[in-house]
């Protein structure tokens, strides 16, 4: 009886899972069909205004974050080396890293987090404004890649490595910067 119980018990967590699933890919692709080609306008925390159409002829990466979330915490080192490497110390600055905090109680604590973290790319405010353009994340970290040519190559929900990042531009020689 208890076997049975228990076999009854897993079936209805994987069906759980395998709708939860479901409705991430749907949410996925409601979210990439509106911001797949749209330009954007962003302000970071300097004052600087960020659009995707400024980065022609880079890769762009966008990531939504927040303080209090390990997966987020995990990947940041990444993404700075990344933008460091790829942006700050090459010729070429393939690469833009922009960040998007949400959840935060306020701007000064993001800043305080930002510099605890030594994190060098520019970091934005998630607001309402922003949340218009690109939707509101349903799970965090959420990251989009997007090509020199502006348009999402990539919309990946949970962490991401510098080595994801990487393949993923080494996937598509064809969309190289353009000079």
């Amino acid at each position: 009886m208890i076997r049975l119980l228990s076999q009854c018990l897993l079936a209805l967590t994987l069906l759980a899972l395998s709708v939860f699933n479901a409705k991430a890919e749907l949410s996925n692709n409601e979210v990439s069909k509106s911001i797949a080609s749209k330009d954007f306008v962003m302000k970071d925390l300097a004052g600087k205004e960020h659009r995707l159409s400024d980065y022609r002829g880079k890769w762009v990466l966008i990531n939504y974050w927040a303080t209090w979330c390990p997966p987020c915490l995990d990947e940041l080192p990444d993404f700075i080396s990344l933008y460091e490497q790829r942006y700050l110390q090459a010729k070429s600055k393939d690469l833009m890293v922009l960040g998007i905090a949400v959840d935060y109680k306020n701007a000064q604590e993001v800043r305080l987090f930002v510099d605890d973290m030594l994190v060098s790319y520019p970091i934005i405010l998630g607001t309402p404004k922003i949340f218009a353009q690109f939707g509101s994340p349903k799970i965090l970290p959420t990251t989009l890649i997007y090509n020199p040519q502006g348009k999402l190559v990539k919309l990946k929900q949970g962490g991401l490595t510098k080595l994801a990042v990487e393949s993923i531009i080494m996937a598509s020689p064809h969309e190289s910067i353009e000079k």
